[in-house]
Order: structure tokens, then C-alpha cells, then sequence
């Protein structure tokens, strides 16, 4: 390995670096840390070859891009646009988290199916899975992780069904997976919605109860609710934020904060995970619930 020092080089589209990201680099070891603000997609490729051909081949691979914001799609986007600009021996590592949502997502995916155990022969695979909130960049996340598993995933909007059917159309076309929609304004429309729901997975803004008590009792095959709401009320009535299979009148609840504690696990073992290797990594979702997944197992 080479003993060039590691430098981090984040970017995001948004006016301001993530503080939470910064912490977590810093504490995962990075003393270097270059952030790059209103970063445009266009920009992406030229930066990357800054990073790539200012360095040695060796110490190129000590030479990180963590690609952040609040969107999704544009943060693939742009790790694709990144990747594209790699080539040996100048490969520099990459690894996209925007607003944290892929190590969250990770984590709420690989919590769900350690709770699945026993309850499933297949865990998560042919498993039903509701995602409300889904509009959101982890529920967006969240579903392809599911649907990647094998899961039946169904994105649930609170006010219009079209606003969940341009996200699936579009994560279609990205990954391949099949993502039904359904929407569901009030509690009797949610009622029976969830009769069917093996996995109910709540993703929605923080402070508001998506899932009440009358909803619950009325989601008779279910096996696993997770929530990632952490401002009361939570996101699922009776699972609060440290819940880890806390029972619901059918199946358990997982809490917000118990799945931040694998989120931050992931995040910063992939980050260590980086300083340490000798080659260059790329690292996105499926990346994170790969870790995620052997962390809680």
C-alpha cells in the first residue's frame, strides 16, 4: 500500500458541506478533507480527473471522492459520471451517500430481514413490502435494496399515486426492479392497504405518525414495521426510537435510532474500509447493505 496520505474530496450540489459527514470522515480517520460546494453534474468528470492526475498512480488510490446532497438520483448520476472518468492507473475511490440515505436505507433493509428470520424461509425474498414516506430519498433507496432481494415492494404516496409512479418509472429504468404503486390518504384507506403488508417500512418526514394503532391492528400478516422517524410521535404507533423487535399486535417494530446505529457503523466501516485498501473502491447502496447485513447478522 501506498504511503501517500489519504485525502477526502466531498461534493455536493447543495451551497453547504454535510457537518455530519465531515464528523464522520474525520472520525473515521481523514485528516484531509477538501469540500466542494454547488457542484453541477457537468462538473463532475472534470473534478474527478483533478483528483486522479495531480497524485502519483499509488497515491492516486489514497485519493477519495464522497459524492453527498439530497437527491438521489443525481448522486448516482454523478458517481456514474465519475466512474466513467476512471481508468488504470489512476483509479481514485468513490462512495456516494447523499443525506446519508444509502447507509440508512442499507441498515433499515438489512434490520427488517434480521428480524424476518425464523418468520420467513426466503427472509426478505417474495416478502410484501409497503415503503410510506416513499417519495423520500431513503424510502426511494430503501425500495430498490428490497426489490433487489427479491422483495414485493410497493411505494405508498399520501396524496397522489403519480408522485410514487415517477419514481418507480425512473428507478425501473436505473436498476431493472419492478416497483407497484398504491396510494393511501387517510387511515381506512391505509387499513386496506396494509391487510396485505408483510413489511411496513415508514420513511416519511420527521413528527408525523404514519401508521397508527388502528392501522396496525389491521395489518394482520405482518411480521416487521421499521421506522426511521426519530421526532415524536414516531412514525409507527408503539415502536419507538430505540425499539429493536419490540411487539406490535402483529409482528415486531424497529426504532429510528436502532437503525442509526447500523447506519453509522456502516458508514464508517466503509470509510476505514477505504484508507485501508490497497485498490480502489466504488461504493453505493448495494455496497452499504452488503456491510450492513454482515454487521447485524
Amino acid at each position: 500500500m501506498s504511503d501517500a496520505h489519504p485525502i477526502l474530496h466531498m461534493i455536493t450540489p447543495l451551497k453547504h458541506t454535510s457537518p455530519f459527514d465531515v464528523n464522520m470522515a474525520v472520525d473515521a480517520g481523514f485528516t484531509t478533507i477538501a469540500p466542494n460546494v454547488g457542484v453541477e453534474l457537468k462538473d463532475v468528470i472534470g473534478l474527478t480527473q483533478d483528483a486522479m492526475f495531480s497524485r502519483s498512480p499509488d497515491a492516486a488510490k489514497r485519493t477519495v471522492l464522497f459524492i453527498g446532497g439530497k437527491d438521489a438520483s443525481l448522486a448516482l448520476d454523478q458517481m456514474k459520471a465519475a466512474a466513467s472518468a476512471l481508468f488504470p492507473p489512476f483509479e481514485i475511490s468513490i462512495f456516494a451517500d447523499p443525506s446519508g440515505a444509502f447507509t440508512t436505507a442499507a441498515a433499515m433493509i438489512a434490520l427488517v430481514e434480521k428480524h424476518l428470520q425464523g418468520k420467513r424461509p426466503n427472509g426478505i425474498e417474495g416478502a410484501r413490502v409497503q415503503i410510506y414516506g416513499a417519495t423520500g430519498i431513503i424510502g426511494g433507496v430503501a425500495a430498490v435494496i428490497a426489490a433487489n432481494a427479491g422483495a414485493h415492494v410497493t411505494l405508498v404516496s399520501h396524496l397522489a399515486i403519480e408522485d410514487v409512479e415517477l419514481k418507480a418509472v425512473d428507478f425501473k429504468k436505473r436498476f431493472g426492479v419492478k416497483l407497484d404503486c398504491a396510494v393511501a390518504r387517510n387511515d381506512e384507506e391505509k387499513k386496506a392497504l396494509v391487510a396485505d403488508a408483510e413489511v411496513i417500512l415508514t420513511t416519511a418526514s420527521a413528527g408525523i405518525e404514519v401508521i397508527s394503532a388502528a392501522v396496525l391492528e389491521a395489518a394482520t400478516k405482518l411480521l416487521v414495521a421499521a421506522d426511521i422517524n426519530a421526532v415524536p410521535p414516531n412514525g409507527v404507533a408503539g415502536v419507538d426510537s430505540n425499539a429493536d423487535g419490540v411487539a406490535l399486535p402483529h409482528g415486531v417494530g424497529v426504532g429510528a435510532l436502532t437503525i442509526g446505529q447500523v447506519k453509522y457503523q456502516v458508514q464508517h466501516q466503509m470509510l476505514k474500509r477505504i484508507i485501508a485498501s490497497d485498490t480502489a473502491l466504488q461504493i453505493g447502496f448495494l455496497e452499504a447493505y452488503e456491510l450492513a447485513r454482515d454487521l447485524v447478522s
